[in-house]
């Protein structure tokens, strides 16, 4: 009966502080143009390791995915991981593209919705374009952002870039995307951001 006892106490342990963070997102997040095991998601849980979080990350990002194309696959996602939380990183695609701000905040707005009717955690990243676009188009882009945070009562967490993108050396020639040496300070970066939201295993 100890046996017993002991056993499942172990399997509790192992089990007790397991999370999973589902990353939706596009290029930013894929590891565009360099090997899928230098992406800073991939990078992500062994920092989350070391600071007593553990987390299995799914990365399901895919380059010139727009939020159009992440609240289509986001139901099969939910229901294919039934993630702890969703860190959604979408929306740069449909600025580059000149959509209508509206429709941006729309499929925000209803992953969100699917997200907590899940269960889930959704956390929000605020995402910048390239200032070419206008002044009137670039503040109603960016503040899509802050405005669903508020009125949906969900986290918005610092656009990852914020200090890479004044870094050449750290961006593709492109100036849109990170090169691979720059993903470790994301993933340094996102661990700081994404700590408040996920469990301490001392805490249990």
């Amino acid at each position: 009966m100890i046996r017993i006892l002991s056993l499942l106490m172990l399997l509790f342990s192992s089990t007790a502080f397991s999370q999973t963070l589902l990353v939706l997102g596009d290029s930013l997040s894929a590891g565009y143009q360099m090997p899928t095991n230098k992406s800073w998601p991939v990078l992500l849980p062994e920092i989350l390791a070391q600071q007593s979080q553990p987390t299995t990350i799914i990365n399901a990002s895919i380059s010139g995915d727009t939020s159009g194309n992440g609240l289509a696959r986001l139901p099969q996602l939910l229901k294919q991981y039934q993630p702890d939380i969703v860190l959604i990183e979408l929306g740069a695609n449909d600025g580059l593209r000149g959509f209508d701000p509206k429709i941006l905040r729309n499929n925000l707005d209803q992953m969100i919705t699917l997200i907590k009717e899940m269960g889930s955690q959704p956390l929000l990243m605020q995402i910048e374009i390239p200032p070419n676009y206008g002044k009137r188009y670039n503040m109603l882009f960016r503040n899509t952002y802050p405005e669903l945070s508020q009125s949906l009562n969900v986290p918005l967490l610092p656009f990852f870039l914020i200090d890479i993108i004044v870094k050449p050396q750290l961006m593709m020639k492109d100036g849109l995307h990170p090169t691979a040496e720059a993903q470790p300070l994301i993933a340094q970066f996102m661990a700081k951001q994404l700590q408040p939201y996920l469990n301490q295993e001392s805490s249990q």
